[in-house]
């Protein structure tokens, strides 16, 4: 007698699965044998709420979340924030950096409502923190996510994929959270929604890299049209529904439908400007250095040769030149010695000048020479 053994290969956007990492409950991950260090995480036609006691199917919700997410990681990412977040590669997957998870879901608020009410019912609703306040809560599900203290995470001495969660990996986090918030709140202002609060996670890649992780969607935040509660399109309408019909279902879905296509406008063109004023070739090294930084996060960088010293007409006269020109500008001035380059551009502009001289074997050792007297 034979026996044949079939193997069915499952793709995905083209990526070959291999193993089911962990199943969420509104989300699959599947490692990726193919490429080292990295997962897909596949999203699920499914939306819960208090922690999975209320759930429901919804057809097409896997494509909305997938695509918000990945809209919501493309503008963080271009502003400088270093995720996991890979590519979209199908309507309802995409490829992400393969993390292990802090067991950490970091929240931050700008108004008072939800549960921070039920926490404090001696504040009322829609107080406005400033700065915006931030909380953090132990992922633990059994125990409906308790709130932790920076001091109680610190203690619990996590390892994250190696790495030691401590007072440096919170700080690290804790700033992280607030710029990605305040990133976010920025953004949906230009279409006229107030983000109210949000949760991330952040997760530790196999170089031991603590990166933005996990998923930012609809599920993620409390969203209103011109700041007001009656026009949330969050999922906390579906949170409040206490009998759930197939309308409700269809409203929910059409409000994170709104959110997706809102997106696409939260990337403003900003004809904007880096200028990198140096005083004289021999600084170019160094500014190609600061240029490439900039260019790596989509700023426009102009490098320009002029001496202050020797030629300061000239060059107060290309300062003005972008002033015309551009509404967004950094000027960053490079010059050794004399290094009177950023205080002359400083006193003629109000647009923001970074002084930025490149280093020399001089001051190099010193800094070594100081660095031994402290370790003597």
């Amino acid at each position: 007698m034979k026996y044949y053994i079939f193997f069915v290969l499952l793709l995905v956007g083209g990526y070959k699965l291999g193993k089911l990492i962990i199943e969420g409950k509104t989300k699959q991950v599947f490692d990726l044998p193919d490429i080292a260090g990295h997962c897909l995480l596949l999203n699920k036609d499914r939306i819960t709420a208090g922690d999975g006691v209320k759930a429901h199917d919804m057809e097409g919700k896997a494509a909305i979340s997938n695509q918000t997410n990945a809209k919501v990681f493309e503008i963080l990412k271009s502003a400088g924030i270093k995720t996991a977040f890979v590519e979209m590669v199908s309507p309802t997957a995409f490829v992400s950096k393969k993390c292990d998870m802090v067991p950490i879901e970091w929240v931050t608020r700008r108004l008072a409502t939800g549960s921070f009410l039920k926490r404090n019912p001696e504040v009322p609703e829609g107080y406005r923190f400033t700065p915006p306040k931030q909380e953090t809560f132990f992922k633990d599900d059994a125990n409906h996510d308790p709130q932790w203290s920076e001091e109680q995470i610190i203690s619990a001495k996590f390892n994250v994929n190696g790495l030691l969660i401590g007072q440096d990996e919170v700080d690290y986090m804790r700033k992280c959270t607030i710029l990605v918030f305040e990133i976010l709140e920025k953004a949906w202002a230009l279409r006229d929604c107030a983000l109210i609060d949000m949760k991330i996670e952040f997760g530790v890649d196999t170089e031991g890299n603590i990166l933005l992780a996990d998923v930012i969607d609809s599920d993620s935040w409390r969203l209103w049209p011109s700041g007001d509660k009656r026009l949330m399109v969050d999922k906390q309408v579906y949170r409040n529904l206490t009998n759930v019909t197939a309308a409700d279902l269809d409203t929910v879905k059409r409000n994170f439908g709104w959110v997706k296509d809102q997106l696409d406008y939260l990337k403003p063109t900003i004809h904007h400007k880096v200028v990198v004023f140096m005083g004289s070739p021999a600084d170019q090294e160094h500014c190609q250095k600061i240029a490439k930084a900039a260019r790596d996060i989509g700023l426009n960088v102009d490098l320009r040769v002029t001496s202050a010293h020797k030629a300061t007409e000239e060059t107060l006269h290309i300062m003005r030149q972008y002033e015309d020109t551009h509404g967004a500008l950094v000027f960053i001035a490079v010059a050794g010695r004399s290094n009177g380059l950023g205080p002359v551009l400083s006193g003629n502009t109000s647009y923001p000048v970074i002084n930025c001289p490149p280093p020399s074997d001089k001051l190099v050792q010193v800094l070594k020479y100081f660095k031994l007297l402290l370790f003597m």
